[in-house]
């Protein structure tokens, strides 16, 4: 972009001294339900790689905040110390696959994940299957999911670029280490299923998108093919669409016996599901409905011969495991397995027979063990109160792998042998700091309704409630999802920043089963700010911090629920930080698979969810003249899960209506996404300038990190 371009999108006379980027407004209103809603920065929306005028005010709005970060003195040890937080060597949890062990690992800084293979667990070579460090210079090409043929002969490996959701699936032969042609591409959302001898596989995929659109336009219409290695993708077997709905896709799985092609047919991002099955071992093309209705949520987790085991919430809002006999495909025959408990169940896998649940109790995970027949065998003992979760594996193997982490333990890796019920350490990160400074607690506090919700706080034992901590205080509150206990070198360095960090298990979350969950979705959506808000001031009233001190983070419907809450409360806060936002919830579901999140946001067809959207938008209920707290929008050009039209309108809307002096900016990555794939190098760069942020905005400012080991 030219000087004389630059200079002609700057404004003068800005608030703090900061000249923010020109934000063009257009006239543009809908009338919505009788209801005239002004939108303008509609032209925001567009794809910064195809709007020159879009890429010009993202290039003017990085110059700005760039320009913020670069002259905060202390931001360099800031990076420097997250630098050697970073710095540790990093490998996730191992699984089998025929006769070989796979995992990722990580040396420390470089970008992406290493894959490696071994034969034995004991020793022997170690060798790189897959470094997609080697796949761009930025490191902004990574390795986009993975899916292994039962029978060890082919890996199906997916490319993603920048950030993207699409992915372009390849085959590589691992017999002899080369990747087949194909070249699979137009895919999303549905990784590759198997059949046991690898000579085919199931995969969803859209049409193409020939020209403008890719980044933005709806998914709709997924259809299921099935490949054979070593074809075209122009000769795959169409087998499942439905052109009368168009949210409606397809997650297959493929029996261990190869029985049975099971499919999950969802339209959204939550319950309910349909289940289809089709047997394989007939030939037969004609898929049958296990699960006909959309009433209930249902996942499938494996088979033994004709029987099928699922994980549901029909009659049971904290889950439970049934099975269906298919033996008789037109009547299946149900039974329960294991039945609903006290603890949420998160999750089910399936190996050596076995059902090993990850079940959750006050936010904190438990694994127990399950026959076929639904006789609990125990738990399998866990280091402490923390975040675990297994890698499964097949009905014939007698082990299985699980991972320990929490906020102050990096994860842990053990194995689990099932006939002795041992578990054994075989890999750990090593970090050279004392954790022995810090503590984990759990506390309870009421929401605006009286509703008891946890929270996690980590601070420095020598924290004092004085009403004097920088404290950030992150949350989610959405589509079932739970916030558990984990490791994160970002977290590691504020605490050791002097700052307090409070994580609440937000209504809309999966804490505490369907009912926790649907509290905070639609027309009760409010509740999760409510909850959001109500932890700010219990943090507050019991003296740990005070609003000149607090900061608030989030992303995706977490980046939502900061825009929301200081839309609301603008005096609680010291500084924001909404993350690839949902900012506009009138034009959410026009955009990619946005369509999907419905079910936890509403319809803004129906007039009462038209009217609790346009409540909390975050972008339609900022108002003019009003002193916002210090925020920083981040979001990245590639995103094409929550587009960064939210955040480009939000951040547009935000310096148009605010009257303080606090710096409301934008920081957009070039060439990332939602957050997926993400290069090392780029998080920190990102963290870094977010940690540098609230160490000027804070009043209450923290301790300037240590820059030597």
């Amino acid at each position: 972009m030219s000087t004389l371009m630059l200079a002609t999108i700057i404004q003068l006379a800005q608030p703090a001294g900061i000249d923010y980027p020109e934000s063009r407004r257009v006239d543009q209103v809908d009338v919505i339900h009788d209801t005239s809603v002004s939108d303008p920065y509609r032209w925001l929306e567009n794809d910064v790689r195809d709007d020159q005028e879009v890429s010009d005010w993202v290039d003017a709005q990085n110059a700005v905040t760039h320009g913020y970060l670069d002259s905060i003195q202390q931001r360099p040890a800031i990076h420097a110390r997250l630098q050697q937080l970073w710095d540790y060597p990093k490998v996730r949890t191992p699984f089998r696959v025929a006769d070989r062990y796979y995992f990722s690992a990580n040396d420390g800084l470089q970008n992406q994940d290493v894959l490696y293979t071994r034969k034995t667990l004991g020793g022997g070579e170690v060798e790189v299957l897959i470094d997609p460090n080697t796949w761009s210079e930025d490191g902004t090409v990574a390795l986009g999911g993975t899916s292994f043929s039962p029978d060890g002969r082919y890996l199906a490996y997916a490319v993603a670029d920048a950030g993207s959701d699409w992915k372009t699936w390849r085959i590589r032969d691992l017999s002899t280490g080369l990747d087949l042609p194909d070249r699979i591409k137009w895919s999303k959302f549905a990784d590759p299923a198997w059949v046991p001898d690898g000579s085919a596989f199931y995969y969803g995929r859209y049409e193409a998108h020939d020209g403008d659109g890719a980044y933005v336009g709806k998914n709709e219409f997924m259809k299921l093919y099935r490949h054979v290695p070593g074809t075209p993708q122009s000769r795959d077997t169409l087998v499942l669409e439905d052109t009368e709905h168009p949210r409606w896709s397809w997650g297959p799985s493929v029996t261990e016996d190869g029985r049975w092609l099971v499919i999950n047919v969802w339209r959204g991002s939550g319950p309910p599901n349909l289940i289809r099955a089709m047997n394989l071992e007939t030939g037969s093309s004609t898929f049958i409905d296990v699960v006909p209705e959309w009433k209930h949520e249902y996942e499938f987790i494996g088979s033994n011969g004709d029987v099928l085991y699922f994980m549901t919430d029909e009659d049971a809002p904290r889950k439970r495991v049934v099975s269906a006999d298919l033996s008789d495909p037109a009547n299946p025959s149900w039974s329960e397995v294991i039945p609903e408990q006290e603890s949420t169940l998160k999750s089910v896998q399936h190996v050596g027979g076995e059902l090993i649940a990850n079940t959750m109790q006050d936010a904190t995970t438990r694994l127990v063990r399950w026959d076929e027949r639904g006789v609990r065998k125990g738990e399998i003992e866990l280091p402490g109160l923390g975040t675990a979760s297994a890698s499964g594996g097949e009905r014939d193997h007698g082990e299985t792998f699980y991972s320990f982490s929490s906020f102050t333990t990096p994860p842990t890796i053990y194995h689990f042998d099932l006939a002795t019920g041992a578990s054994r350490k075989i890999d750990g990160s090593h970090l050279d700091f004392d954790f022995s400074k810090y503590v984990v607690r759990q506390v309870f506090y009421s929401s605006k309704d009286g509703t008891r919700v946890p929270m996690f706080l980590v601070h420095h034992v020598d924290m004092k409630q004085d009403g004097s901590n920088p404290t950030l205080l992150y949350g989610y509150g959405g589509f079932d999802i739970s916030l558990t206990p984990y490791f994160s070198p970002a977290r590691l360095a504020w605490v050791e920043m002097g700052g307090m960090l409070a994580i609440p298990n937000l209504r809309g979350g999966g804490e505490y089963g369907r009912e926790w969950h649907e509290a905070g979705t639609r027309t009760r959506k409010q509740n999760v700010f409510d909850d959001f808000i109500a932890a700010a001031e219990w943090l507050i009233n019991e003296q740990w911090t005070q609003p000149s001190c607090l900061a608030i983070q989030g992303g995706s419907n977490g980046g939502l629920l900061v825009g929301a809450c200081m839309t609301q409360r603008p005096d609680l806060f010291g500084a924001c930080l909404p993350a690839v936002g949902v900012m506009d919830m009138l034009r959410f579901h026009r955009f990619t698979i946005g369509a999907a999140w419905q079910g936890d946001f509403g319809d803004i067809e129906n007039e009462e969810e038209f009217n609790a959207l346009y409540a909390y938008s975050p972008y339609h209920n900022l108002k003019a003249g009003t002193s916002y707290p210090a925020t920083m929008v981040t979001t990245g050009d590639t995103d094409d899960r929550v587009v960064p039209g939210h955040s480009f309108k939000y951040a547009a809307a935000l310096q148009h209506a605010h009257a303080g002096d606090n710096p409301v900016l934008i920081r957009i990555n070039r060439r990332a996404g939602h957050g997926a794939g993400k290069p090392t190098t780029m998080r920190i760069a990102e963290t870094a300038d977010v940690m540098a942020f609230l160490f000027n905005e804070l009043e209450c400012t923290p301790r300037l990190p240590a820059t030597s080991p």
